[in-house]
């Protein structure tokens, strides 16, 4: 009897391995999650670090605003201070894990790490909006738990005004998160970086209208508000806090000149520089060595 003719077998190199077959652009979409990913469980397995980013901003909302709520009055804030304070206070929480991006792109690179992920077969421009995506989740994360705080204050668990607050941490966290990335890209080591933060972010939180109205500045120095986006993150937070809070608190008020920049406009103006930040920084990001 004839043998039965062997069915004919494929070689394995005919069937491609799922990362090839898969198109490129879920090959990038896949890189950003891993990293997004990454960066959510790294916050996740380090507790107590993520209590000790959250200490800086409780003590400030609770010792500084319960200290000077007797002492500042209510007609210079537009009501009790220390709703005033809750908008500073967010973005205070923010700015920390947002820009500690910056630090692990450098120190990534000192240890090599950053060698190895250039590897991946994905754009290096991917992997900088990864890295900036995850930062700001992360950075949002940590805000929404201070956001839970909001009845401390006063203010109104009220579902809009949440997910405005919410909605505006996550564009504040993402600019925060871009432009530490962009820093740390011309900087070789992270105490230069860490050096340079602490000498730009206060005086950035300071000029925002965080703790005292910007109307209390001296003129040459309130023209300097125009150019920081915190001041913008700031504003924007107390004015859709104010639509909830009867009698205030007073909106910050970012001049132009003699012109009152609307919220709508300082909201396009921080989404147009995070947009534009990372565009420039995912180029030059790219002719890294």
């Amino acid at each position: 009897m004839t043998a039965p003719a062997e069915r004919s077998v494929p070689p394995a190199a005919a069937t491609p391995p799922a990362s090839e077959a898969a198109s490129p652009l879920v090959r990038e979409l896949r890189a950003v999650h891993a990293l997004v990913l990454r960066d959510l469980l790294r916050m996740l397995a380090q507790p107590a670090q993520t209590v000790l980013m959250l200490v800086q901003p409780l003590l400030f909302l609770l010792l500084l605003g319960g200290g000077l709520a007797a002492l500042v009055p209510a007609t210079a804030v537009g009501g009790d201070y220390r709703v005033y304070l809750f908008p500073g206070v967010l973005v205070m929480t923010v700015q920390t894990p947002a820009v500690t991006v910056g630090m692990r792109l450098i120190s990534d690179r000192e240890s090599g790490y950053l060698r190895e992920t250039l590897m991946a077969p994905v754009r290096r421009s991917t992997l900088l909006c990864g890295s900036c995506l995850g930062g700001t989740a992360e950075a949002t994360v940590q805000g929404a738990v201070l956001l839970a705080t909001a009845g401390v204050v006063g203010l109104p668990y009220h579902p809009v005004l949440l997910l405005t607050l919410l909605a505006m941490m996550v564009l504040t966290s993402f600019v925060l998160t871009v432009l530490a990335a962009a820093l740390a890209l011309g900087i070789r080591s992270v105490e230069s970086f860490h050096i340079l933060l602490s000498l730009a972010l206060m005086p950035l939180l300071f000029l925002s209208g965080a703790f005292f109205p910007l109307t209390a500045l001296p003129g040459w120095l309130a023209q300097l508000t125009a150019v920081n986006p915190l001041a913008y993150a700031v504003d924007v937070l107390r004015r859709s806090i104010a639509q909830y809070v009867p009698g205030g608190p007073a909106a910050a008020e970012v001049r132009w000149g003699d012109w009152p920049v609307p919220a709508a406009v300082e909201i396009v103006v921080l989404a147009f520089l995070g947009a534009g930040v990372l565009l420039w920084a995912a180029r030059r990001f790219g002719r890294l060595e």
